[in-house]
């Protein structure tokens, strides 16, 4: 790594960790969207949405309307948050197998079986096909592979980072078929409908362009990762001193048999046409196993860490793993306290509609360029990533957006899933970098974990590099895949 690159990622960590702890933050930046919102509404600023009809301004929060949103909704802002509930539900289950030992012990295998430098690679890909089970990977994977690098003798912080770079930034590559691609499919095939009555976009549209990224994007994280993030945090950690510990074979051959009968379950129930676990109309992808998958992966670490600790003897006695539990839920504390004000700041920004108002105008601007349809969507992919700063949400954003740049790319000649894909990518590389995305407070608390003084400047630079080179990668892979013609998918 150069060191005029090394100097500068130091510098924005500085810079960025001089700003308030990140629980205040939250609390300086909702006083912001106060502010702005009484400000933009005084100017009659609006914005008119793609039917020509509806109108977006800005709602005023310091205001009647305001103060009864805030008092009769910060407790469901905070309990319906979308990081909160998951991660406790998660964090329990993986919390009794931690301390019971088995997930040391199977970690150490872990690394004994790859090696420390395919380790990148492994956390990457396993990121990136996470997302078939919805956002169990922000609860799951991310601090799982801080653990992981942690018993490789690697700084934890760098498990982090390629974890949330692979689940967050890679988003929209896959092997597989996920709700996300049926939900992106079904808000683009409305409004191509505006302008082509009764065409359709299928759900595996993207599928051929987002399979092949899935490598691509593992690649390119595993590569920073090893590059760049593990030798600019080499020394600042004393990762792996500990003594890996010993597997026990009773305990093992116990979680063994514990996830022969879970798999079989799931695999009867969701591979015959009838299977039980299917959802009403057949499908796999609504089915209660994969719409609850993070009950499932806490219900599986769970009993499997209640068995390893029964057998290998480091619980005796029943309420060992209830304090077992209470002691995880004591480390979600700083957690549970920072989530709490980036709910409020989340749902305050989505009340004012200043996102909107930049959205639309800023999709109004781009709409009058006259460009290749190539160059036209790479300016596509960097107006989408600037919008993700400012809205977290793919299906928000996209339900926004698909009525505008759908149908006046498809007069133009260029395909629905063409820009739907190019859509995907610019919506996921901006998400590492951007602390408004609710799971990005959540990815800081992980790592304080490891590191008590991180903050968001310290995340935002070590993310830097992956969203960067995650752009002008994917993006010039995009503009040589729609340069050949090839298909984006089988759809």
């Amino acid at each position: 790594m150069s060191a005029s690159l090394l100097r500068f990622l130091d510098r924005l960590e500085t810079a960025g960790n001089k700003l308030p702890a990140p629980a205040w933050l939250f609390v300086w930046l909702c006083g912001l969207v106060l502010l702005a919102s009484w400000l933009v509404s005084l100017t009659g600023w609006q914005a008119t949405y793609p039917d020509g009809v509806r109108t977006a301004s800005a709602t005023n929060l310091i205001s009647i309307f305001g103060l009864t949103k805030i008092l009769t909704e910060t407790v469901s802002n905070f309990t319906g948050f979308a990081p909160v509930g998951p991660v406790i539900v998660a964090m329990l289950g993986l919390g009794l197998a931690e301390r019971s030992g088995l997930l040391g012990a199977l970690l150490g295998a872990l690394v004994q079986l790859t090696g420390r430098r395919g380790l990148p690679f492994l956390v990457a890909f396993t990121g990136v096909l996470s997302h078939v089970a919805f956002d169990a990977g922000y609860v799951v994977v991310i601090p799982l592979a801080g653990l992981l690098f942690y018993r490789a003798g690697l700084p934890p912080l760098a498990g982090i980072a390629c974890a949330f770079a692979s689940v967050s930034g890679g988003y929209a590559a896959n092997l597989l078929i996920g709700p996300g691609d049926a939900m992106l499919a079904g808000i683009t095939t409305e409004a191509l409908r505006t302008v082509a009555h009764g065409a359709s976009v299928a759900i595996t549209a993207n599928y051929w362009f987002s399979a092949a990224s899935s490598l691509l994007v593992s690649a390119v994280i595993a590569a920073i990762t090893q590059w760049i993030v593990i030798p600019r945090l080499a020394g600042t950690t004393t990762a792996g001193t500990e003594e890996a510990p010993t597997v026990n074979r009773a305990g093992m051959l116990a979680v063994g048999l514990w996830t022969l009968l879970l798999l079989g379950l799931l695999l009867s129930g969701l591979i015959p046409a009838d299977g039980f676990l299917r959802a009403e109309d057949g499908s796999v992808t609504k089915s209660p196993a994969l719409q609850g998958i993070v009950v499932v992966v806490a219900l599986y670490f769970a009993v499997a860490g209640l068995l390893y600790g029964r057998f290998s003897g480091v619980w005796k006695r029943a309420d060992e793993s209830v304090a077992a539990l209470e002691e995880t839920l004591r480390t979600l504390a700083t957690y549970l306290v920072l989530m709490f004000f980036a709910a409020q700041f989340v749902a305050w920004f989505k009340w004012s509609q200043l996102g909107e108002l930049v959205a639309i105008s800023g999709a109004s601007g781009l709409r009058e360029l006259a460009l290749s349809p190539v160059v036209l969507l790479l300016i596509f992919i960097l107006f989408t990533a600037a919008v993700d700063l400012l809205m977290g949400s793919a299906s928000a954003k996209w339900a926004l957006m698909a009525p505008v740049f759908i149908p006046m790319f498809h007069l133009a000649g260029i395909p629905a899933d063409a820009t739907q894909a190019a859509y995907r990518v610019g919506d996921s590389v901006a998400n590492i970098i951007t602390p408004l995305m609710p799971y990005f407070a959540m990815v800081v608390a992980f790592a304080q974990r490891w590191k008590k003084d991180t903050g968001l400047g310290t995340l935002m630079a070590l993310m830097l590099p992956y969203s960067l080179t995650l752009l002008i990668v994917w993006s010039a892979f995009f503009a040589l895949w729609m340069g050949l013609g090839w298909p984006f998918g089988p759809g």
